[in-house]
């Protein structure tokens, strides 16, 4: 039988009298970057230039939006 790619859950060790605050240091120290990039999604990166030209063209749109509506606005 094949190996799992992804590595077994970790294993916390926890004294019966440990306080919360003490579990949550052990849990802090053994979480490592492995496991944080686990849960994040890889996204496509964009240029600067290419995201400031989106944002100014939306804002663009936006304004000749606001302007029919003002003037609809008026007329009436």
């Amino acid at each position: 039988m094949a190996k799992s790619k992804s590595p077994p859950v970790p294993i916390l060790r926890i004294k019966k009298g440990d306080s919360l605050k003490t579990i949550y240091a052990k849990a802090q120290k053994a979480f490592t970057a492995a496991d944080l990039q686990r849960y994040t999604v890889e996204e496509e990166v964009l240029p600067a230039r290419e995201l400031i030209a989106e944002l100014e063209a939306l804002d663009r749109e936006a304004k000749v939006k606001r302007k029919r509506k003002l003037k609809n606005d008026r007329s009436r």
